[in-house]
Formats: C-alpha cells, structure tokens, sequence
C-alpha cells in the first residue's frame, strides 16, 4: 500500500513539472481554472469587463456609433465634443451607396454611376481632406419645379460629392437624434413611412374625444430656417466643432443659378441629403417641444399631433382650445422666423359627433382637410358607425395624371412592351400607396385615365389614326394595367400592431 501510494506521488510530481505556471494570476480575487492552467494568453482585463479608454476618440470606447446611440438614450444632457472620427473611409463607402443613384447630378455634372468608378481611388483622398479641414462645399445648383397655381418650388441639386459627406454626417448625427425626436414626427426618419403617419392620425381621430381639427402648413419653411438659430440648437448635443463647421459650410455656400452664386443668411436647399434632418432638429426645438409642454402643463381635454417634416395635423376635444392653441402657435413660430400659411392653414370641426352637432345647428356636412396625399372625410360605414374615409386628393390625382400624360407623348414611338412595362411600374406605384380601405373608385379611375391616355397615344402613330382600336387595344391594356384593388388593412389594426398598443401617444 505505502508503495502504490508512492508510486501516485511521484506521477503526480510528474505531471506537475510539465505544466507552465503563469507568471502573473488572473485580475480577480477567484482565478478562473482555465485561465490558471490552459496554455492561452492572459486576459488583459477582467472578462466581464467592457473595451473602454479614457478619452471619446479611441474606437475602442463603447463600439462605436451605437455607444454613442446609448450614451444619448441615457443622457439627454450629453453634448457630444468628439464625433468626426466616427466617418471613417468604411462609412463614407456605405454612405455612397445609400445616395439616390437616379438623382439629378449637381453643379460639378458628375452622375453616381460616373462617380463609382472611381470611388475607391477617391474615398482615401475625400477622408483626408475631411479630417484636415480641407474639404470644401460646392454651390448648389437651383432649379425649379412648378406648383399649384402656376408657382415654382426652388430644388437644389448638390454636387455628389457633397451628398456622399452630407449623408456621412447624417448617418452620424441620426444616432442622436433619433433618441431625441418625439414619436408624433414622421418626416424623414427610418422606419417612419407616410402610411405610419397616417395610420397614427386616423387612430387618434377614431378612437380618442377628437372634434376639432388644425390643419396647418408653414410657408416656405425650408427657406426660412435661419442658419444661426438652427447651429445654435444643433449646439445643445453636438459640441464638436468640425462637425458644426461641415454643417455650417453647406448652409453658407449658396446657390448657383443663371451662373451666379447667390450666398444665402436663411434656407436650407430643398433636395440635398441633410436638409430633411436640420429641419426636424429645427422644428424639434421650435414646435415640438413646445407643443409636448402645452399639452403636459395645461391639461384641457384631449390634443393630438402628427406631423411630417413641415405638414402637420393637431386634434383638439374642444374649440376654445383649438383656438388657443392656434393663435400660440402662430405666435411661436414667428418669433422663430417661421410663418403659418394663411391658406394652407384652417380649423375644422371634425369627428364622430361632426355631422350630428352641425346638422343641429343648421349648417352643412364637416368639411374634410388634406394630409400627404388624401383628403379625410366624416363618413358612415354600412352599420350606420363613424366611418374615417380617406381618398386620393383631386390635386395629387391631376398632378400625376398630368406627369403621365407628358411621358406618354416622349414615348410615343417606343416598343409597346417598353411602354407597357413601364406604365405597369407606374400604376402598380400609384395602388401601393393609395390603395387604402374605401378609396377603391379613385384607384379604378386612375387606372381608367392611365388606359385613356395610352390608347390615344398610340393612335396618334398613325397619321390617319387607324392603326389603333379599341378592339385591338383592350388585350393589350389587360396584359400591362394591373387592377387597383385595396392593399393596406385598416389603419386601427395596422397601428396596434406596428405600434405594440391600440393608443397613440
């Protein structure tokens, strides 16, 4: 027995020999076994522990962008002095690719797909420069397209190059933002469609004490916004001066028009890339807030709001306070440079209880208002209930009639496959977004204007116009035109099942 026991201690002196003892133990008060006998570098830290540094720069500290995401969620106090190092020549690439590759090239006339071949020679040159302070903006190049009434909306068309920065910073600046906007904002944000501002809006109005409806518009926002107050909220959360002077140069460097340069103290171009994100930070700070304070410190029965970017929709259960709460917003927004426009811009009653209340005073059916597209109207549904109709705005209808028509007559001669395929894009287009339930009769009398148009255009080939039938033409039009039919559920159920909740905020 005292042998075999021998025999055991010495193998197991032995075996001791050949394991390597670590020259320092584990950081930790309870070494872990594997680190303690495994043949495998040390862990440089405790393995709970995360990557930090102790400075905002390293890309060590907190991976990233989404560190930053986090740190805003959870501090809303935050001004972030450290963000240009987070473009990097890996962002700007995917910022490239998430640019508009059939937008309208800029002043420097270089089209994406002519930029592309050349991306990777240029990405290394465009960091550098960025970084350096050498990067300089181009004037945007202004054109015009017609409106209502025989007005122009000014567009600005941006070099490409600018929209590739543009778009970096705003893949940056997004990040914080997006923790910062409230959930009433739709306008230009991931994941916040039209049709979820809609969906919003008319839950509210069917299931909250809804009477009163402010429809409003501001007058020529985009050209409005003044630079110094815009950089001076943008100043609240993002404390890092290059970025701010990146912002600033793309405010500053004016336009290009009749081949003039026309620097500019107000406006942002409408069509670059980081517009739409100024103007939700600028009205954030002058319209939302001050809204989401009205609503909490003078509690006065029900007030809803949507908006999207400078279209906004606000609910009221009570006139006297709609009408308060118009005048203070005209007030608000004017001591901001911003102005209401006088005919865009009405109070309505509106709701379940519309029809009965004016049919007791004698006057007419509630008058509908307008928002992205669709004309909302009090109607009835077949059990006799409050039904929200929602159908295609006249103007909207005209408009894209109109367009059709003119790409009609530049096709004219090309094959009809090549037409077909491409009014079949069109039509199918103009059903997914307006094929909402009870607007069925436009969508059929779209597709009915779209087969008019077509037919005439091809009989116009001919010089005697006989070439074409309705005979021969009927085949052709069922082969290409898809039948509109309601595609989108009905919005109550389509918001509790997006937003989690059948109530909106």
């Amino acid at each position: 027995m005292k042998e075999r026991t021998r025999r055991i201690d010495a193998q197991a002196s032995r075996e001791s020999d050949s394991v390597i003892v670590p020259e320092k133990q584990p950081n930790r008060e309870t070494p872990v076994s594997t680190e303690a006998v495994e043949e495998r570098t040390l862990a440089k830290r405790n393995a709970g522990d995360d990557a930090t540094s102790r400075i905002q720069s390293r890309n060590m500290v907190s991976f990233g962008l989404e560190g930053v995401r986090t740190r805003a969620k959870t501090d809303k106090t935050c001004c972030f002095t450290a963000l240009l190092h987070h473009i990097t020549p890996e962002l700007l690439r995917k910022s490239f690719y998430e640019l508009n590759r059939k937008a309208a090239p800029g002043i420097d006339r270089v089209t994406w797909r002519e930029y592309e071949k050349q991306l990777e020679e240029r990405l290394p040159n465009l960091h550098t420069e960025i970084h350096k302070g050498s990067y300089r903006a181009k004037p945007v190049l202004r054109t015009y397209i017609p409106k209502d009434k025989g007005q122009k909306r000014p567009l600005g068309m941006t070099a490409i190059e600018d929209k590739l920065v543009q778009q970096a910073v705003v893949n940056v600046l997004r990040v914080i933002y997006e923790t910062e906007f409230y959930g009433f904002s739709y306008g230009y944000r991931p994941g916040r469609s039209p049709h979820r501002a809609l969906d919003a809006l008319a839950t509210a109005i069917l299931t909250r004490r809804i009477n009163w409806i402010l429809d409003a518009d501001l007058q020529s926002f985009f050209d409005s916004i003044p630079h110094e107050r815009l950089l001076e909220f943008i100043r609240k959360r993002v404390g890092d001066e290059r970025i701010l002077r990146l912002i600033s140069k793309w405010l500053k460097t004016g336009y290009s028009e009749d081949g003039q340069i026309h620097r500019q103290t107000v406006g942002t171009p409408q069509g670059s890339v980081i517009s739409p994100l100024l103007a939700n930070i600028y009205l954030h700070y002058v319209m939302d807030e001050w809204v989401e304070n009205e609503r909490r410190t003078r509690p006065n029965g029900e007030v809803i709001i949507v908006r999207y970017a400078d279209d906004l929709v606000m609910g009221f259960q009570y006139k006297a306070e709609a009408e308060r709460y118009h005048a203070a917003l005209r007030e608000q927004l004017s001591s901001f440079g911003l102005t209401l426009h006088p005919e865009k811009t009405s109070l309505k009653e509106f709701g379940r209880y519309a029809a009965a209340n004016r049919k007791k005073r004698g006057e007419g059916k509630p008058e509908g208002f307008d928002f992205l597209g669709f004309t909302h109207l009090c109607s009835k549904n077949r059990k006799g209930g409050f039904f929200l109709k929602r159908k295609t705005k006249s103007k909207s209808q005209r408009q894209t009639i109109r367009e059709t028509k003119e790409d009609l007559r530049k096709r004219m001669h090309a094959p009809i496959k090549q037409t077909g395929d491409w009014l079949k894009s069109v039509v199918q287009g103009y059903g997914q977004y307006y094929g909402v339930p009870g607007n069925i009769k436009a969508l059929r009398s779209f597709r009915s204007f779209v087969a008019k148009a077509w037919y005439w255009s091809l009989r116009r080939r001919s010089q005697k116009g006989t070439a074409m039938n309705w005979q021969r033409f009927r085949p052709i039009v069922d082969a290409y035109l898809p039948h509109l039919r309601t595609c989108h559920d009905f919005p109550e159920v389509r918001f509790a099942i997006t937003q989690g909740r059948s109530r909106m905020r």
